[in-house]
């Protein structure tokens, strides 16, 4: 056998999620844990596997007895507590242990997407207007609708609906209430960028590498905006489903497609990304690309868009999984080890979050 790997991840909460579709959404872990499973085996890896359950706390103790030569992190928060994914991924440099995928700082940053958005501005990505906003405060709306009203901390679709998309300020009203009420948070609401959608893995950072681009298509019926709900990832049965589908490789030219992967790559920088990491974008009718979210640490099931681009560019699915393998080590090396965090896990012990998120 090659070495030692366990899989980390998390046992969905079942009480905590709000629809059946959030249901099969969060039981879609096991099935992408057993995929990586059976790839690292095939490759000739040892493989284990660690299901990670709240409390916090007693998820680091559990953390902390792996023994393995690498940790392949799939772990993507408690349900409610989706901060808890960027806490686990910022505690295993602590264990001196390589580990795939994004650092904790990278996913910290990316849970609030205002943030990044801003960071994005200001290296000259261009990015839709936005604002940060709750019912009390749509008095200082000052966007060109339509609008589209996001969850400002989720993933993975959550929250997003036909009705995000706003044509009107009585709808805004109402979708920011809902949005602010169900995510306990704000909302971010953004001008809506009616065009071509398109999004890239970025693999690594000694050098970042791209894989190739894929574009979503929308044959959605009239009054349908084209967007990525929910719904289309999740429901078979629904029309957002049936009528979105992914082309990859994306028909671009040559200067549009440098273009993309210039932007991803300076995205994905901006972020401190390393590991892997999505870019979404869009391109508006004056032709400029838009990056609409970053997304380190996505989805890499073998039906996914990541290993979709990952076969295109002629890597079958073990050979993707491995190469995330490679690209921990690398880092790993390159860092020369990650440094000591005792004061970190002393405060997660203590409980105390907060500070252990600052460390």
């Amino acid at each position: 056998m090659r070495g030692e790997i366990t899989v980390i991840y998390n046992v969905p909460d079942l009480n905590a999620c709000n629809s059946e579709l959030e249901k099969k959404a969060a039981f879609r872990i096991f099935s992408d844990m057993s995929a990586v499973r059976q790839a690292l085996q095939k490759i000739g890896f040892n493989t284990s596997c660690l299901p990670l359950k709240p409390p916090l706390q007693e998820a680091i103790r559990r953390l902390e007895s792996i023994r393995a030569d690498l940790i392949f992190n799939l772990f993507e928060g408690f349900e409610s507590q989706p901060e808890t994914e960027a806490i686990i991924a910022d505690f295993l440099p602590r264990l001196g242990i390589p580990y795939t995928g994004c650092p904790g700082t990278a996913l910290f940053l990316a849970m609030d997407k205002a943030e990044v958005k801003a960071r994005l501005q200001s290296v000259g990505i261009n990015t839709p207007r936005y604002q940060v906003l709750q019912p009390m405060t749509l008095h200082l709306f000052a966007l060109d609708f339509p609008c589209i009203v996001k969850p400002r901390s989720e993933h993975g679709s959550l929250g997003i609906t036909k009705e995000s998309v706003v044509y009107d300020f009585a709808s805004l009203e109402k979708q920011v209430k809902i949005v602010s009420e169900r995510f306990r948070g704000e909302a971010l609401v953004e001008e809506f960028v009616e065009g071509r959608e398109f999004n890239i893995t970025i693999l690594g950072t000694h050098p970042p590498t791209t894989l190739p681009i894929s574009e979503i298509i929308y044959s959605l019926p009239p009054g349908m905006p084209p967007i990525l709900t929910f719904a289309a990832k999740w429901d078979p049965q629904s029309l957002y489903f049936r009528h979105t589908t992914v082309l990859c490789p994306a028909d671009v030219d040559n200067k549009l497609e440098q273009n993309i992967t210039a932007i991803a790559r300076v995205s994905h920088k901006v972020l401190g990304n390393r590991g892997y990491a999505r870019v979404d974008l869009r391109l508006d009718q004056n032709g400029q690309l838009k990056v609409l979210e970053l997304n380190p640490n996505p989805d890499i099931s073998p039906d996914s868009g990541a290993a979709l681009q990952a076969r295109t560019a002629g890597m079958e699915y073990e050979q993707f999984i491995e190469k995330l393998v490679q690209l921990a080590l690398e880092d790993y090396n390159a860092t020369n080890s990650y440094q000591d965090y005792d004061d970190g896990r002393q405060a997660i012990h203590n409980g105390d979050i907060e500070q252990y998120s600052r460390v």
